[in-house]
């Protein structure tokens, strides 16, 4: 039954009223298909000799007939909607339904029609329901022409019988009560989520752009950090080319007495430049890496090794003035995270406790396995927080420095980062001691994808 109900579901339907109606609609259509005919053919086995015994009645031929239609055309409609026009096949039922009371209405008149109205009002509800307002107000009409129909006919077969006419206005009370009721609660139920459908189109424009200024000001706070890691690549950079220059001066050196000395001493003269242009190299590429923008790829990896590669970086970006300690753990911290942006977060809070320490001090580096997750502490010796700025380090342009030394971004980007991996973060300040972060992630096996 679950399997031929997702079926149901799996109709090429683009419109979103009529994929809720689908499966109902279609489980009609199918009823009505299966059961009409049956209820014929059973009719005719059991009535067959009666049938037999005297001349068939035009009128129950027609009514047959009519009935017939009705099934005929609901096996139509159901293929219709199994092909993706659930309109055009309620339609087609409509247009039977609509003919075979009409048709026996001009044979049988109102009044035989009077005990059984499920079939009015089965049309008004697929009218309403399916087709929208005007059909349903065009079904209205049709039943309203039926009715006259049939009063006509009960006058003619019954002229001086004025009991067919008591009915006539309860009837039509309740058909246009019926049609009053379907379109108002239709047209609510159609506003309702037409307005649903444009608000959810409203929260994803909203989400996207959410996402893009996320990205836009992580690429921003990449820059900014790139920005105040240049003085000590200039430094760096400055004692790689001294050191290149130096060992290229060795080549002026007439002291060796052959050759062969002279050459071995050049080889090793070259084989340092190497070396130092390659460390060049690798802070030049570490740099562009990180700087560079780029989709968001979550990755598993060991945070303590992240850590530990990431010195380099650290200290072009804390200056000689502060000594950088890392504490490592012997075994693997795996997490997941976005690579760059998890350097991003070290890089962003080494960033503050520069501008916090005045003169010399201490950044350490903590990375430790808890069963709570993988903890990173990072602290520094720098001026402290009072509580009162403590409580609003995390708040989106707040900011204690000045205008042009800080957005007040980057700790709302770095708890937005942590958050998002499934970890938090927390702060503990005292003025005048310095200043703890602790961050806790989840494991790798644990954290979300």
């Amino acid at each position: 039954m679950k399997a031929f109900w997702d079926w149901l579901g799996r109709a090429p339907l683009v419109d979103e009223v009529d994929r809720r109606n689908a499966r109902v609609i279609q489980l009609l259509l199918l009823f009505l298909a299966v059961t009409i005919p049956a209820t014929l053919v059973v009719a005719l086995v059991l009535a067959w000799p009666q049938l037999r015994a005297q001349p068939l009645q035009p009128g129950l031929v027609i009514s047959l007939s009519m009935s017939l239609l009705i099934g005929v055309s609901a096996a139509i409609g159901f293929v219709r909607v199994r092909r993706g026009a659930l309109r055009g096949g309620v339609q087609l039922l409509l247009g039977a339904m609509l003919g075979s009371l009409l048709v026996n209405a001009a044979i049988h008149g109102f009044q035989r029609q009077l005990p059984d109205q499920l079939a009015q009002m089965l049309a008004l509800i697929l009218a309403g329901l399916v087709l929208g307002r005007r059909a349903l107000w065009m079904t209205l009409v049709g039943l309203l022409l039926t009715l006259c129909v049939g009063v006509v006919r009960d006058s003619a077969l019954l002229p001086a019988d004025a009991r067919s006419l008591f009915n006539v206005v309860p009837v039509l009370f309740s058909y246009l009560l019926v049609a009053l009721l379907l379109d108002r609660t239709t047209q609510a139920l159609r506003e309702s989520l037409r307005e649903s459908n444009a608000r959810g189109q409203r929260l994803q424009q909203e989400m996207q752009e959410r996402e893009r200024a996320q990205t836009q000001l992580i690429h921003a706070q990449k820059r900014e950090i790139t920005e105040r890691m240049a003085s000590g690549l200039a430094h760096d950079f400055n004692n790689i080319l001294a050191v290149m220059s130096g060992f290229a001066a060795t080549r002026h050196d007439d002291d060796t007495g052959s050759d062969g000395e002279r050459i071995a001493q050049l080889e090793d003269s070259l084989a340092e430049v190497e070396a130092s242009a390659e460390r060049g190299m690798t802070i030049v590429r570490r740099l562009l890496r990180f700087s560079r923008r780029e989709a968001e790829h979550v990755e598993r990896f060991d945070a303590a090794a992240a850590v530990e590669a990431l010195q380099p970086m650290l200290r072009q970006l804390l200056e000689a003035r502060i000594v950088l300690r890392c504490t490592l753990p012997a075994a693997p911290a795996p997490i997941r995270f976005e690579r760059s942006q998890f350097d991003l977060m070290l890089l962003n809070l080494a960033s503050n406790s520069r501008d916090a320490i005045a003169e010399r001090g201490h950044f350490d580096i903590d990375v430790s396995t808890t069963e709570q997750g993988v903890v990173i502490e990072i602290a520094d010796d720098g001026h402290g927080m009072p509580a009162e700025v403590a409580a609003q380090a995390f708040e989106p342009f707040y900011s204690t420095k000045p205008a042009d030394r800080g957005t007040g971004l980057g700790l709302a980007v770095v708890r937005d980062l942590v958050v998002r991996a499934g970890g938090r973060i927390q702060v503990h300040s005292t003025q005048g001691q310095g200043t703890r972060f602790r961050i806790v992630l989840p494991h790798a096996k644990t954290a979300p994808a």
